[in-house]
């Protein structure tokens, strides 16, 4: 069975990344990138669907783990009854090779240590073949993939499996060095383990010092920058939700989706954590990807993109594999690229006017891709769509998505007035007031005294906690203070921001998933921008309480449970922490406005 979600930690090189177990297990791993298939699913299925165990033979009696500093470099230690052991796991920054170095050190007495690899390629399935080469090492080659286990320490095959049994005593280091390799090429050339340790310590300590301290939080900041920082596929500069795939919203349910892409949803969000904190180039990276990704046709905007760009992400089933905890079906792609989300032009919009007013380069189509999209905005803005949670039904006239639309005129209008462009100003502030009006009159319920989820509905809708943040309406206005005190009454589960009404289902389906870690972040910078600083912490801390030993967030908290739900790491849960807080701290500052205010 496969650990709690929170119980795994992340390692990556920036082009792709796995999930390594308290228990001394890597049981995700997509190579050779972030969007390749798995060669270790076991935490979609069994330790038969690919994974590499190295842990002691001895009983464990304490696991203690930490990242070194200011790192992406895992310490895990097991203590035992004849002596501590800690095992060291990083992927150093790509260079020709993909490669994950394990370093088992004794640290006290001499400890008894198993070493299990089981590569299953093709999410599990497929069952490479394994040789020994003449330098020793074990090469498995499936199809296009190939790995290579170089290491010092006698190993062998048992049951389609290398394993190794080995001691360690206090002093010594045993190297494990795994690399992916395309199997029509020679075999990658070793690499030596203490000088890879060494140049990844130096990678993650120089790109750290780049980082804005901000008092109290930094230490909460920089670790969400460097797991925004580990999402990031380097060739592109694209940052993807999260690195897995189908870990369940709601334990044993069906709402399991494939995160490994880029969303549109999250642009300006992600945009202003790193500006905030001092990451232009990282900023520049992530709106040059947006640029490229969105560049064509602007019915053709898609909510989401692969890491390199691509727009066909086509959704099928891996039925070979039991699912997390039984969470089926095991999916891949995502078929919601296809939807029609007009929340996405706002953001795009929106991500170019955040990025000239930090000065940062534009490339010279930018205004002109702008233009082009509001002109088909200015078409299809009154649409039902999808909405900003990419429901699966008939599609609704969402609230935040019209609200987005409005963004986008308004982004539109204030860019072409601060930087001088050319542009049918008369005719886009039209349509900027009338969007206004019309989500006022239909999006707004007199009796729930909130706007709600969509034209019609009497249910809320977390997303329209971020109508002061946009600048629609200021916090102070009364309908947007109902709105928080109605999500505050209805959406709130154990003190967390659930993003979907509950009264929506039945009794019977509740809960249909946990509550969504970045709405409760949401509602924490809402209540920053109205004044109550005090709840805004609170309501902080406790997202910050619920992350695991070593930083890390899901994309959801099931409080009846206890436990982290959804893909994890969660790269929306990590900004929006960085965002609130910036902004709490900017706000106890007594700054004019939070850092997170969107330019407006």
């Amino acid at each position: 069975m496969s650990e709690r979600i929170e119980d795994y930690a992340l390692i990556g090189d920036c082009e792709t990344a796995a999930l390594v177990g308290r228990n001394g297990s890597i049981d995700w791993l997509c190579w050779p990138a972030f969007d390749s298939d798995a060669c270790f699913a076991a935490i979609l299925g069994t330790h038969r669907n690919g994974r590499w165990l190295i842990a002691p033979n001895d009983s464990v009696t304490r696991t203690s783990r930490r990242y070194l500093g200011d790192t992406l470099i895992l310490e895990t230690c097991f203590d035992t009854e004849n002596g501590t052991v800690a095992l060291v796991d990083f992927m150093p920054p790509r260079g020709k090779a993909s490669d994950i170095v394990r370093l088992v050190r004794g640290v006290s007495g001499s400890v008894k240590m198993r070493m299990e690899l089981v590569i299953r390629f093709g999410f599990g399935a497929d069952i490479p073949w394994v040789r020994r080469t003449e330098d020793g090492a074990r090469l498995a080659i499936c199809g296009q993939d190939m790995t290579v286990l170089r290491t010092p320490v006698e190993t062998r095959g048992k049951d389609l499996t290398t394993v190794a049994e080995f001691d360690v005593k206090a002093g010594e280091t045993v190297p494990f060095v795994l690399t992916y390799g395309p199997s029509h090429l020679a075999p990658p050339k070793p690499i030596d383990p203490k000088i890879a340790l060494a140049e990844t310590e130096a990678f993650w300590k120089d790109w750290c010092s780049h980082c804005i301290r901000d008092g109290q939080y930094h230490d909460l900041i920089i670790r969400s920058l460097i797991t925004l920082k580990a999402l990031t596929f380097d060739p592109t500069g694209g940052i993807v939700a999260a690195p897995t795939t189908s870990l369940p919203e709601k334990l044993g349910g069906m709402r399991n989706w494939d995160y490994r892409f880029c969303w549109l949803r999250d642009a300006t969000f992600t945009l202003l954590a790193l500006m905030n904190s001092g990451y232009t180039e990282e900023a520049s990276a992530w709106h040059n990807w947006l640029l490229r990704a969105a560049a064509g046709a602007p019915p053709n905007v898609q909510i989401m993109y692969g890491i390199w760009g691509q727009r066909r992400l086509l959704e099928w089933e891996a039925g070979w594999l039991d699912g997390y905890e039984g969470a089926k079906p095991v999916r891949v792609g995502n078929a919601a690229h296809a939807q029609l989300q007009l929340d996405v032009y706002g953001e795009l919009i929106d991500a170019f006017h955040q990025s000239r007013m930090a000065k940062l380069k534009l490339d010279d189509e930018s205004w002109a891709l702008e233009c082009a999209v509001l002109n088909h905005l200015a078409e299809v803005w009154d649409q039902p769509d999808h909405g900003i949670w990419e429901r699966r039904g008939q599609p609704r006239h969402y609230v935040f998505s019209k609200v987005m639309t409005w963004v986008a005129f308004d982004r539109g209008i204030k860019s072409a007035e601060t930087f001088g462009f050319k542009a049918p100003l008369l005719h886009w502030r039209t349509l900027r007031e009338a969007i206004h009006r019309d989500v006022c009159n239909m999006g707004f319920d007199p009796g729930e005294n909130a706007f709600v989820e969509s034209y019609g509905s009497k249910l809320l809708d977390a997303s329209v906690l971020l109508l002061p943040a946009v600048g629609f309406l200021p916090a102070s206005d009364p309908r947007i203070r109902g709105t928080i005190a109605a999500v505050e009454k209805c959406l709130m589960r154990d003190g967390f921001v659930l993003r979907h009404d509950p009264r929506e289902v039945s009794e019977e389906q509740q809960p249909i998933e946990g509550a969504f870690l970045a709405c409760s972040l949401w509602l924490a910078d809402a209540c920053v921008l109205s004044g109550d600083l005090d709840k805004a912490q609170v309501l902080f801390d406790r997202v910050v309480a619920v992350a695991n030993d070593v930083g890390l967030l899901a994309e959801e908290y099931d409080s009846g449970a206890r436990r982290q739900t959804g893909n994890f790491p969660q790269a929306l849960t990590h900004i929006a922490l960085i965002n609130t807080a910036h902004n709490l701290s900017a706000a106890r500052q007594e700054s004019e406005k939070p850092a997170v205010q969107r330019s407006q």
